[in-house]
């Protein structure tokens, strides 16, 4: 990821937003993309949103010279185009035929114009073979693309907003502190660290931040500091540890606790022990003193018999 990657979507973004009119999709201008309509007018939601794709997809992957510059070296640019995709499509809904991947794969990405050669490039002959090295996003959790897609938009906010000419860089630090809550947030969520495809992804995001951060401190040596961010495998190192010391608590205060419920019982079967020895030896006495009464009666009696 670099500026250049980051204001192709922002431009995008401008003539497209990311958010709903009215309830509606709709362009600020659409003159930039109507060579990419598949008719005269703009038919369906989904038409818009394809030909803003296919833009995205033109600007890193066109031809030799775009995708040399551009994508060589960046081939995770296919995720950021893929997230945006779906982070839009999601903007209605429950909306039939729009929030489906799936269904959009098979409606445009599996015809002619993502299958179009990409002239002089071996690595990859068309858009529709881009896409198919990342067809994990196909099942994807919408709710977790956008949390990646909010990320990604924070991350290019900072990249947008750094003049290294001038040394400056307005929000950086604001924008920096909150995506490190947010990846952090994401880094803790078992369903996005348990998937793979979940875990690349962060992985992409953390090597982006990371290099934006050098870049930024080599550039802006008096700009305000941006915190770093833990790896995948030290926060779960973090939170592995951080759930053993809770194990060790809770087994100590579980093994403190049935300790004080045995010596509980002990004391209270030691109490009613008491309570019965005493009474037994109360009734002891008792019956000794009746019977030496007995025997006093008795004496007195063969005294006077005689």
């Amino acid at each position: 990821m670099n500026d250049f990657v980051c204001r192709k979507f922002l431009f995008a973004r401008n003539w497209f937003p990311d958010r709903l009119t009215n309830g509606e999709y709709k362009f600020v201008d659409d003159k930039y993309f109507k060579e990419y309509c598949t008719s005269n007018s703009w038919g369906s939601d989904l038409e818009k949103i394809n030909a803003v794709c296919l833009y995205l997809f033109d600007e890193f992957f066109k031809d030799y010279s775009v995708f040399n510059n551009n994508a060589k070296s960046n081939i995770n640019i296919v995720e950021y185009i893929m997230i945006w995709l779906s982070y839009m499509l999601n903007l209605k809904k429950n909306e039939p035929g729009i929030t489906n991947l799936q269904h959009f794969y098979t409606t445009y990405i599996n015809n002619e114009k993502y299958k179009k050669l990409i002239t002089d490039v071996k690595e990859y002959k068309n858009y529709k073979e881009l896409i198919d090295k990342k067809t994990y996003f196909l099942n994807m959790n919408s709710n977790i693309t956008s949390n990646f897609y909010e990320a990604f938009k924070l991350l290019c906010e900072m990249y947008t907003n750094f003049d290294e000419n001038k040394s400056h860089c307005s929000n950086c630090s604001e924008n920096a502190n909150k995506f490190v809550n947010k990846y952090n947030k994401m880094n803790q969520n078992y369903d996005i660290t348990s998937n793979s495809s979940y875990k690349e992804l962060l992985s992409t995001l953390s090597n982006d931040y990371n290099n934006f951060k050098n870049y930024y401190t080599s550039k802006c040596s008096k700009c305000k500091e941006i915190p770093s961010l833990l790896s995948v495998e030290k926060m779960q190192i973090s939170a592995h540890s951080s759930g053993h010391v809770s194990e060790d608590t809770s087994s100590s205060s579980s093994t403190t606790t049935k300790l004080f419920t045995v010596l509980s019982i002990f004391g209270a079967i030691a109490f009613f022990l008491g309570i019965s020895y005493k009474y037994s030896l109360f009734g002891f006495r008792k019956r000794a003193q009746k019977q030496k009464l007995r025997e006093k009666i008795k004496n007195i009696k063969k005294k006077m018999n005689h």
